[in-house]
């Protein structure tokens, strides 16, 4: 049944996806209504809302324009069952703004396999991954996807190598300029945030670890069933399947060094996990083996997201 519904890309699919995502947003917030209360806060819920319904449709928009996907709704159900994993996302603001951005830089990044305006991609990819660091420094680690998608396709040219520099001075001067209006002490900002810290004991309660445990097995079936069958796929995705596959542990990487971890970070990790899934349930062909996948994918997100409210 669910497979018959986002079998095809229809307003419907968006409509519900929207609607499902509007019910589970405002079902955490109102945990504490106290945002309620205060114009900013309410103002800050509205944006972050806004932000995680662009993601929706930036990873739509990826798979559908690159052909990492057919013309199905199932991208958008799959990053909205892989985000209820963890609901505490929607609180967090710089997470939310950064995952944007990454995704943002994903999309050049992915595109770049037509060769067209190679230049562009590549500066556009490198800003947005600086910005995004901004917000969550170690997301600076995207930038190791710059230099893959160069090598996969205008390594021989040794401008492509500098843009990302380029782009760094960029963001470094802008950064510069508004720190010196808002005086903010752009060194200690750094030396709170560069930090690398492997600790993993941050679960507030069981259901925290039960949500990474269940995603971390899901995650592995999804990435297996990449790699296992990579070579049987058109050669003309592999470079986007690679580079995916690349963005994914670069987004675990991420996560595992972070600072003030939480499962929120592995946010970053959710876009790739999405094309991977969509990518599986496409490559399978078996609707009984399809059905079985979202519905216990439901089930789990249904699991971990009640469990943590």
């Amino acid at each position: 049944m669910i497979t018959s519904v986002f079998k095809k890309s229809t307003p419907l699919n968006y409509s519900l996806v929207v609607i499902l995502i509007l019910v589970f947003f405002f079902m955490f917030q109102i945990k504490d209504p106290t945002w309620a209360t205060s114009y900013f806060l309410a103002f800050q819920k509205v944006s972050l809302l806004c932000f995680v319904l662009a993601s929706f449709f930036m990873i739509n928009f990826i798979v559908k324009k690159n052909g990492l996907s057919k013309d199905n709704g199932y991208a958008i159900f799959f990053y909205l069952l892989f985000l209820l994993f963890f609901p505490t996302i929607f609180n967090n603001a710089n997470v939310i703004y950064a995952n944007f951005f990454i995704l943002l830089a994903l999309r050049r990044l992915i595109s770049l396999q037509s060769l067209k305006a190679s230049k562009e991609k590549i500066f556009d990819a490198s800003f947005w991954i600086f910005v995004a660091s901004l917000f969550q420094f170690w997301c600076v680690l995207f930038v190791i996807l710059v230099f893959i998608s160069i090598i996969f396709h205008v390594s021989r040219d040794y401008r492509n190598w500098v843009l990302p520099f380029v782009a760094l001075l960029g963001v470094a001067i802008i950064f510069l300029m508004i720190s010196l209006m808002f005086h903010i002490d752009f060194i200690a900002f750094f030396q709170e945030r560069a930090v690398i810290d492997f600790r993993i004991d941050y679960f507030k309660n069981n259901y925290e670890n039960g949500a990474l445990s269940i995603y971390t097995a899901v995650a592995l079936f999804f990435v297996t069933s990449m790699l296992m069958t990579l070579s049987n796929r058109p050669q003309i995705v592999h470079t986007s399947y690679k580079k995916t596959v690349a963005c994914f542990f670069i987004a675990a990487f991420v996560f595992i060094v972070s600072p003030n971890k939480s499962n929120d970070l592995l946010l970053f990790s959710i876009a790739p996990l999405t094309i991977m899934a969509t990518s599986h349930v496409e490559y399978m062909q078996q609707k009984l083996n399809n059905e079985i996948v979202f519905y216990i994918l439901i089930a789990c997100s249904l699991f971990t997201f009640f469990s943590q409210l």
